[in-house]
């Protein structure tokens, strides 16, 4: 094994690990808020509205990422819709994973005893107040969890912008091979990134799941 050329490829493959969380960051942030409008529109009390929100996230959820990359990348151009490769990883990556998200979501919510939301609205809490004081910090550990667990799987999933050309960890690495014919070298410490990345994201995950549940049983 050659130490001196992981030594040496160490900071080329650090600065793409940083392209990787930068544009899973991005991601999840917009995939949140594209969550949360589709939770608000699988509630709604109007059935095409209903029907429209179910409709994307079947389609998103039966469609392999890759594909839908693939198709906004290279498909885009066709109706005048043209993003950089960076923009249209963040924008993929949004939309494919707030449709799963908000399922997450949605699913927490409707966790929440039936019963909860009926005494409130008895005890004159509107809708939205329901949900803000109630529903939303009982919820809030499964969640959580929930969401720590897609935003590790977008993690995995941003290796795949390499294919439209982001100099993210797997296309560094890949290019690395292409120059120094050391395989073994170059994916180990990918791979070990990758590791401490991940682990990151589950610490940041179960720290924001003991704030979120820490009065639960008191």
């Amino acid at each position: 094994m050659d130490i001196n050329l992981m030594i040496e490829i160490t900071p080329l493959l650090v600065q793409a690990a940083w392209v990787t969380v930068d544009i899973s960051a991005r991601a999840l942030f917009f995939g949140f808020f594209i969550a949360s409008v589709l939770v608000t529109l699988r509630t709604s009390r109007i059935p095409p509205v209903r029907w429209l929100s179910r409709a994307y996230v079947s389609v998103v959820r039966g469609t392999p990422y890759f594909v839908q990359l693939l198709l906004v990348f290279y498909g885009g151009p066709a109706i005048g819709l043209r993003l950089d490769p960076f923009t249209c990883g963040v924008v993929v990556g949004a939309f494919n994973i707030g449709a799963y998200m908000s399922e997450a979501i949605r699913g927490a919510i409707e966790s929440v005893d039936s019963g909860q939301n009926e005494a409130s609205r008895s005890l004159g809490f509107g809708r939205l107040k329901t949900l803000q004081y109630i529903i939303l910090p009982q919820a809030a550990g499964l969640m959580i969890r929930s969401v720590g667990v897609l935003a590790i799987i977008l993690v995995k999933n941003s290796s795949l912008v390499s294919i439209i050309s982001v100099v993210e960890l797997t296309y560094q690495a890949q290019r690395l091979i292409g120059s120094t014919y050391k395989p073994l070298e170059v994916f180990m410490l990918s791979a070990l990134m990758y590791i401490v990345i991940i682990y990151a994201v589950m610490g940041i995950v179960e720290f924001l799941y003991r704030r979120a549940t820490r009065h639960a049983f008191q």
